[in-house]
């Protein structure tokens, strides 16, 4: 696995026509799923067609995204899911070629999230895709 450099905030901010951001496609699946975004531009749109307009791209940046880390350009459902969505402790492990002990390391240290299903866990693809960007880009 290749080691990922995190880009520093000044990095992400340009100046052509204004100040601008720019947000991988990682961390825009990321906020549209755990800052609600999703859930806001459903709440008001057409207030304003800018905002309407970046929420969009946003949700584009995600679902390419997710299609290549996850196979799928559906994002994980909470439940369990008979598909290959989810994965074991062991089977993530396999993914990211670290040990099922460490997985559960990581679950209970709460840097990876996982869902418990009886007693076990259950890892979503795009979960896991996030923790192994995180790790990748710690130097």
């Amino acid at each position: 696995m290749g080691e990922t450099r995190v880009r520093q905030a000044t990095e992400l901010v340009i100046a052509a026509g204004g100040p601008e951001v720019i947000i991988s496609g990682r961390a825009a699946a990321f906020l549209l799923r755990y800052a609600g975004l999703n859930q806001y531009h459903v709440d008001h749109r057409g207030e304003d067609p800018e905002i309407d307009q970046t929420l969009v791209a946003l949700k584009v940046a995600a679902l390419a995204w997710r299609g290549t880390a996850t196979g799928t350009q559906e994002a994980a459902k909470p439940e369990l899911d008979r598909g290959s969505q989810w994965l074991s402790t062991s089977q993530a492990a396999a993914a990211i070629q670290v040990t099922d002990r460490a997985i559960r390391k990581a679950i209970r240290e709460r840097r990876l999230h996982a869902e418990k299903v009886g007693r076990t866990y259950r890892i979503s693809r795009e979960q896991l895709a996030h923790y192994r960007e995180r790790r990748g880009s710690r130097a």
